[in-house]
């Protein structure tokens, strides 16, 4: 339920260095080679699903892109990353919200980035919800980035169940609006020496 995901990582953020949790990546490259294959520039329209406290908006907004929307359903996360953006947190649309009720205007994002969100949605009303949200927002003609663990990535994460895919398992979720441009394969390294595998997917909405 979104009321038990905003107590759990409303925790998390609370009582976790940022630098230390598994996720964390100086930067996401990956992502980043992948946004930029979708075309992205400075007036393109980002939405950072679960963007958290990762460092993914200091590096959109030092590429110069300036249409930034940022999505957590933990406050506590975003006010890290707001902090450490100083005056430039001014650049970034702050939303508060669980992915599966928030309400986005219609074909007003042209890249949707999501790298470990939908992973953690393992019941299916989760899931259709988080699709229709996705395809009501992205314009005909963007992308999105989604990620999260591989078929052989762990089971488990923050103490949570995730639903492990690989990148046609990801495009098969939303393969009546969209079709799969490419995908990759990440192999992250956490804080404390652990490796994890990620699938990559960059769908295209049709």
């Amino acid at each position: 339920m979104a009321s038990d995901r905003h107590h759990h990582w409303q925790t998390v953020y609370r009582q976790k260095d940022v630098e230390r949790v598994s996720w964390y990546r100086p930067h996401l490259d990956v992502s980043l080679g992948l946004m930029r294959q979708a075309g992205m520039g400075p007036a393109s329209r980002v939405i950072d699903v679960g963007a958290g406290a990762s460092t993914l908006l200091d590096d959109l907004l030092a590429l110069g892109v300036r249409n930034i929307t940022a999505l957590d359903v933990s406050e506590e996360s975003l006010a890290v990353t707001r902090a450490r953006l100083a005056g430039q947190a001014e650049s970034v649309q702050w939303l508060v919200g669980d992915v599966t009720s928030v309400v986005l205007p219609p074909s007003s994002i042209d890249l949707w980035h999501d790298r470990a969100v939908l992973h953690f949605l393992t019941e299916a009303r989760d899931i259709d919800k988080y699709v229709e949200v996705a395809t009501n927002a992205i314009a005909t003609g963007g992308h999105a980035v989604i990620a999260g663990f591989a078929l052989d990535g762990p089971v488990t994460c923050s103490g949570l169940p995730v639903a492990r895919r690989d990148p046609q398992g990801i495009a098969a979720l939303f393969a009546e609006r969209f079709a799969l441009v490419d995908s990759r394969r990440e192999i992250h390294r956490t804080p404390a020496g652990g490796e994890q595998s990620f699938a990559y997917a960059l769908l295209r909405r049709l």
